[in-house]
């Protein structure tokens, strides 16, 4: 797993709709305005023929959508006072009203609510005086129809930018999610680390005082100290190197197999190499855990063990490995010294976090003498987990 960051830039204020760039649609516009208004012309008796002030009112709406990034409340007065001097100066009917009806919708997509109920208002207004002046029989038809489109662009306007929100806020919520679970991941391999450099660190000091204690009297117990020293630092080194290349997001060498509940008769092998005497119970069916489960056990009794090596002073522990219906427990007692009022450390805060990550708990239970570290984490089927 190799988390990726995606940058998301927040935009101040309200967000606008997207749409298409905004040199095709100015274009579009304005060839539309242009050319379906020549045509529109030639077909019809206007008071007044086209001329270079027709023309460059009809482009001077188009003009004014080219604002609606820079500066979206500029569109709807231009287009307004563009399609209004046209109509009032006599041209012949056309599809003048196209870059005002689009003005409307990008003003409310831009979160100009009131300017372009506003806009709409105005043109629903004096599509009612017209209708009125004309004479005609069906003017309130006309009018209500001019006053219901101009409200149906604003609410396809208002309809876009809460569509814009609704992505921006299910990409943020999803950046807030795979933030947490890149954190998540980190601070797991954070503990791993500490749990392998822990445990094997703890193994080779005690097996270099072993050497350094038997060295001169008894020369044949120094080869099998040296032996385990190099294979844990070998094993520790490994692993390191495996969590730090996911930590900087490399790609591994190989493959890191991840710790199982097969490997404990080697971590026992390994604790009792510092001359503690170790005894496991395992009662569990390595088939019907899941891997997650199976390392975070397998965790938990590498850091115990570790624990009693290096603080309890005892002489002897036993791991026991239980499964129940829905639960995996692992318990492990030792003979030493026990908690003795101290604060717990780091070591079974990263228990106790590795068995909440899966639902689970972690115990302490003070013996006499020493402690009891049992860990109960659930199980489920094996499709079922992460």
């Amino acid at each position: 797993m190799q988390p990726r960051s995606l940058g998301l830039q927040r935009i101040p204020g309200a967000r606008r709709f997207a749409g298409p760039p905004t040199s095709f649609l100015v274009m579009t516009v304005a060839v539309i305005q242009v050319v379906g208004t020549l045509f529109s012309a030639s077909h019809q008796d206007a008071p007044r023929p086209l001329d270079g002030l027709a023309i460059l009112l009809l482009l001077a709406g188009p003009a004014g959508l080219a604002f609606r990034r820079r500066a979206p409340q500029v569109m709807l007065p231009v287009a307004l006072t563009a399609t209004g001097a046209y109509l009032a100066l006599g041209y012949a009917w056309g599809p003048i009203v196209l870059s005002l009806a689009l003005a409307i919708v990008l003003t409310a997509a831009a979160g100009l609510r009131w300017q372009a109920w506003t806009g709409a208002g105005i043109a629903a207004a004096a599509v009612i005086t017209a209708a009125t002046l004309a004479g005609d029989e069906n003017w309130p038809l006309r009018a209500s129809a001019g006053v219901a489109w101009a409200a149906i662009l604003v609410l396809i306007g208002q309809g876009f930018r809460r569509r814009s929100e609704r992505i921006a806020e299910f990409r943020r919520r999803s950046e807030e999610a795979r933030k947490a679970e890149r954190d998540e991941y980190r601070l797991t391999l954070a503990r791993d680390i500490h749990d392998v450099v822990a445990h094997s660190l703890s193994m080779i000091n005690v097996q270099a005082s072993v050497a350094l204690h038997v060295g001169a009297d008894d020369p044949n117990k120094l080869r099998p100290a040296l032996e385990a020293i190099k294979a844990a630092s070998k094993e520790s080194l490994t692993e390191v190197r495996q969590l730090l290349g996911v930590l900087r997001e490399d790609v591994p060498l190989a493959p890191a197999a991840r710790p199982s509940l097969a490997r404990l008769p080697e971590l026992i092998q390994n604790a009792e190499l510092g001359g503690l005497k170790v005894t496991l119970q395992d009662l569990s069916n390595a088939d019907s855990v899941g891997p997650a489960q199976q390392e975070a056990a397998y965790r938990i009794i590498q850091e115990a063990l570790t624990n009693v090596g290096r603080h309890s002073g005892a002489r002897s522990a036993v791991v026991r490995v239980d499964q129940t219906a829905g639960a995996l427990t692992v318990a492990i007692d030792d003979d030493g010294a026990g908690m003795g009022g101290a604060l717990p450390g780091n070591g079974l805060t990263g228990m106790r976090e590795r068995a909440a990550a899966l639902g689970g708990t972690l115990t302490l239970h003070e013996l006499k003498p020493g402690l009891r570290v049992e860990a109960t984490l659930p199980t489920e089927p094996e499709g079922n987990l992460p």
